[in-house]
């Protein structure tokens, strides 16, 4: 680490401009939270960065984008065409969001190409159907060149009750984490 520390001391440290506090906006908040993690990657205060979005149980209404109903009420939907509206809707923004953060690491220089060609995100959910508290099938995006180790365009469906844990140790294996197993995983998915 101290000599880690001691190379950095020589580059150039991006400037920032520092917030007076936390943004009252949604929207502003997560964009400040996705530029100090781009800020993280581009100074190499870290390699690994997990973030959540908004809890499970948020309680958080999106006004912002007319939808005064809270969150989680909304995904306890029993089917109702105007309840699963309204969460396509703050789906929708939420990708939005995340683009923002994409677009950001494209366009920030790192080695012989952009922060987003050198790693690799994870975006989606930990439940797919939140009416029923399922956690099979769950809607995830890897997205990142992984310094050339992942194919970009792809849409892949796993064979029902593969477990989460077989992309996590998939993914270890290419931040060069080598294990026998992870948690429930039953091999490694082909990714490539």
């Amino acid at each position: 680490r101290i000599q880690m520390a001691e190379q950095q001391s020589d580059r150039e440290i991006p400037t920032v401009e520092r917030p007076s506090g936390i943004p009252a906006n949604f929207a502003d908040h997560l964009k400040l939270m996705f530029d100090l993690q781009v800020l993280a990657y581009q100074t190499d205060m870290t390699r690994i960065i997990t973030f959540m979005m908004g809890p499970e149980q948020s309680n958080r209404t999106y006004k912002e984008i007319g939808i005064p109903d809270v969150h989680h009420s909304l995904s306890h939907h029993q089917g109702s065409a105007e309840k699963l509206g309204k969460l396509k809707k703050i789906d929708h923004y939420h990708v939005e969001l995340m683009k923002y953060y994409l677009d950001r690491l494209a366009e920030t220089q790192d080695m012989d190409g952009s922060l987003l060609d050198n790693i690799i995100v994870i975006y989606g959910s930990g439940i797919s159907d939140g009416n029923d508290h399922l956690m099979q099938n769950l809607p995830l995006v890897v997205i990142g060149g992984g310094s050339d180790q992942l194919k970009g365009g792809i849409h892949v469906r796993y064979p029902e009750k593969t477990p989460v844990a077989n992309l996590y140790l998939t993914l270890l294996d290419k931040l060069g984490v080598h294990l026998e197993s992870f948690g429930d995983s039953t091999g490694r998915l082909d990714i490539e």
